[in-house]
């Protein structure tokens, strides 16, 4: 933990990620988007988060890194479908089967 004895500066970071300007248009971006899936989604719980994104990511059809929007599409999947590869314990990807058709 890099602020264990400070507190972390987040205006400082917040400005930082701002002034590279793709970086914060796609954090813009994302948060278009489950803030648009939260308001038509039912939420019983009312925690303010539709019930279908519980637990869950909001992932774009086309990457935000490959110049994606939200127009092209968003869809809900499960955090570990989401994010990345799976991995070896020595940070290598697991099943090399991944990369090969996409």
């Amino acid at each position: 933990m890099p602020y264990k004895n400070k507190p972390r500066p987040y205006k400082k970071e917040y400005k930082q990620q701002k002034a590279r300007k793709s970086e914060h248009e796609r954090r813009m971006e994302r948060q278009r988007a489950r803030r648009k899936i939260d308001k038509t989604g039912k939420d019983a719980n009312k925690n303010g988060k539709a019930d279908k994104r519980e637990g869950k990511d909001v992932s774009h059809r086309k990457a935000l890194s490959k110049g994606g929007k939200n127009k092209h599409g968003v869809t809900i999947q499960s955090k570990s479908k989401n994010r990345s590869f799976k991995r070896n314990s020595d940070g290598s990807i697991k099943n090399r089967q991944y990369l090969a058709g996409k």
